[in-house]
């Protein structure tokens, strides 16, 4: 089991930007999303990591190997499937589905957050022991966050994360923790 997780939100996005729901959309980074991956390497320059592990989307592949890795890709990472919502704000999404969010009910044609939450766990039995780090998306890294803390997946609309933010979570004594959250340079 990993003895520490580190996680890495890919760099901007025009839609993350803008505040699109992107899931099954490859997009790439902007030149502010590339200078963050830049900025993420230089943070992590000193780690040594046992394992790095990336989204296979381009944003999560670009960010990791812009900060300097070459890692072991799995689809397990994806962000969660945003279904008919693919595209669209929140604030769209109300307009027919009001009061609607990601944590509160499934996108018509996407994934239930216990489906995410069962990639999440996956993820996590998969680790090798030592440091890992792991290049992702928002919501996805929100809901490993909840399985690292064994708490219900929901609470990860607490666990706000910017582009190119790095989060650290690891143990006190026996006990999984958030070491560190949404840092960002």
């Amino acid at each position: 089991m990993a003895s520490a997780l580190w996680l890495v939100r890919h760099g901007e996005t025009a839609w993350s930007l803008s505040g699109q729901h992107t899931s099954v959309t490859d997009l790439p980074l902007t030149p502010d999303g590339e200078r963050r991956a830049a900025a993420v390497g230089k943070l992590l320059a000193q780690k040594q990591f046992s394992a790095v592990y990336s989204s296979p989307m381009k944003r999560a592949l670009d960010t990791c190997r812009i900060a300097g890795y070459s890692p072991v890709i799995t689809s397990d990472l994806c962000e969660w499937n945003y279904g008919s919502y693919e595209g669209l704000t929140t604030a769209e999404i109300q307009k027919s589905a009001p009061g609607w969010t990601i944590w509160t009910s499934a996108p018509p044609g996407g994934e239930t957050i216990e489906s995410v939450a069962v990639r999440g766990r996956r993820v996590i039995q998969s680790l090798p022991d030592g440091n890992v780090a792991v290049f992702g998306h928002g919501h996805m890294l929100r809901i490993l966050a909840t399985c690292w803390l064994e708490v219900d997946p929901h609470l990860g609309r607490c666990f706000a994360l910017a582009p190119g933010s790095i989060s650290l979570l690891g143990y006190e004594r026996e006990t999984r923790v958030i070491q560190c959250w949404n840092q960002t340079t």
